[in-house]
């Protein structure tokens, strides 16, 4: 079969309810460097690769079950889905764990790492360079990679999409022998919740999404633009706040300055230049503007350099910088978002990105994979808005630099009838573990209905103080 024809078959093979297989789970440790390790109940459930042939080539998907604290636990279990594309949910969940002790009081807590991530990757890995990033991989580098990471993949990377990712979600709840369990997304895997609820209504109680992306949403040129709307407003509160903005003055005229003197400087003898380039720096800022921990230390990091001391700057871009590649598959990252994105980005929707600190780089780099990665499985419906009445709980910062409240708003608007929608103020991307928030999904969760849902405890939750040396914040 031809390539264009298999593509075809993809997408217009009917969807089909996997049949019930057993799924034995036994008692394990789940670890993680640098987090606590906890004890769940593992097993690994075969799947076909292409749900289409079920005879064919199969995938292992790497499961666990963390223990209610109930005697009696709830029959409706939580599912977790992490975000990236790419990220591990078990990983996800040893780093936030605190954050969903109140919903295990009375639930199981059901972990999935998504075909090609974490504990499902077998014969789904590549090695990448320790400092890849998209924001400052030049072409030829990143040529190289993509082909040699491909190269070394022993399963077809068409078959690493969300579309079929939520066939092996709802495999794995059949071989539990759960009837219908509460699913909770955050980022990416609030797109996996929502083509999940699309595809399988019945099988969900109700539904978190933590940091929405609307299904219709291209991700890509919208990067730069939000990175760009969320930096404006860190530079103004801390311009708002007496401490801040006395001590560190026009930090959005100091952070322009600091980038074209590191462009400059990039053209200078090697024994001269900066230890950080002006790209890492654009990086750092977009990877550093996702926590508020992280935003609290933007400040004093740039005013250091502006006053021509790098290596606190620097130190940080290379621990950021180091640890990405290893915390996202990039094979099953680039899967999903050349199949479910770059597809969709048009001339149009790049206008303007020059006039943004990030530019066109992403962009660039992501058109530039996807023209060497193949396109996979998409259903002909996957771009659409999801219809559903399930009661579903949205949760955005409003200083989220990647998917910002307007993005949850859409999904409101677009077909999702029974919601509430959280913003943290001041908060960035993802609120799971913000102050009261783990309160309010364990309400949520006990009684689902998203009307009468008190949220109120979260407008008192402040946001994390800005640092005014390197010492820390004020006393």
């Amino acid at each position: 079969m031809g390539w264009l024809c298999a593509l075809a078959a993809l997408g217009a093979a009917p969807f089909a309810p996997a049949s019930a297989q057993s799924l034995v789970l036994e008692r394990c440790r789940l670890e993680a460097e640098g987090v606590p390790a906890a004890f769940a109940r593992c097993g690994t459930l075969v799947v076909p690769e292409d749900p289409a042939a079920p005879a064919g080539s199969t995938v292992e998907i790497f499961v666990a079950r963390i223990g209610a604290l109930s005697a009696t636990p709830k029959a409706d279990p939580l599912l977790l889905i992490a975000g990236g594309p790419g990220q591990s949910t078990v990983d996800f969940y040893l780093q936030l764990r605190g954050a969903f002790e109140q919903a295990r009081r009375d639930r199981d807590i059901v972990l999935v790492d998504q075909r090609g991530t974490g504990r499902s990757a077998t014969g789904f890995t590549c090695t990448t360079p320790d400092d890849l990033a998209l924001d400052t991989a030049g072409p030829e580098a990143l040529e190289r990679v993509i082909d040699d990471c491909q190269s070394a993949l022993k399963h077809d990377p068409r078959f690493y999409t969300t579309s079929v990712a939520v066939q092996d979600l709802d495999r794995v709840r059949g071989a539990l022998g759960v009837a219908s369990w509460n699913v909770y997304g955050v980022s990416y895997g609030t797109r996996v919740a929502q083509h999940y609820l699309r595809r399988f209504p019945d099988r969900v109680r109700a539904v978190v999404l933590d940091g929405v992306v609307p299904p219709e949403l291209a991700l890509g040129p919208d990067i730069a633009r939000e990175a760009q709307r969320a930096l404006t407003q860190i530079f103004a509160r801390c311009a708002a706040d007496a401490a801040c903005g006395a001590r560190f003055g026009d930090l959005s005229a100091h952070f322009r300055e600091l980038l074209a003197r590191l462009d400059t400087a990039a053209r200078a003898a090697p024994g001269s230049r900066p230890p950080l380039s002006s790209l890492e720096l654009r990086a750092l800022v977009r990877f550093m503007s996702y926590s508020g921990a992280t935003v609290a230390l933007l400040p004093v990091l740039l005013n250091e350099a502006y006053g021509g001391n790098y290596a606190p700057l620097a130190s940080h871009a290379k621990t950021t910088l180091r640890d990405l590649p290893e915390s996202l598959s990039f094979p099953m990252s680039n899967s999903v978002t050349c199949t479910e994105d770059v597809p969709f980005i048009t001339a149009d929707s790049t206008q303007g990105l020059g006039d943004t600190y990030l530019g066109t780089a992403i962009v660039d780099a992501l058109k530039l994979i996807c023209g060497r990665w193949p396109t996979g499985a998409r259903d002909d419906d996957f771009k659409q808005p999801v219809v559903s009445d399930k009661p579903v709980l949205l949760l955005s910062g409003d200083n989220d630099p990647i998917t910002p409240p307007t993005y949850a708003e859409r999904v409101v608007t677009g077909g999702l009838t029974n919601t509430k929608h959280l913003i943290g103020h001041d908060q960035g991307h993802g609120l799971v573990a913000v102050g009261c928030v783990p309160r309010v999904l364990r309400a949520f969760l006990e009684h689902p209905a998203p009307a009468a849902l008190d949220g109120g405890c979260l407008d008192a939750e402040p946001a994390t103080p800005f640092f005014l040396s390197l010492l820390g914040p004020a006393p």
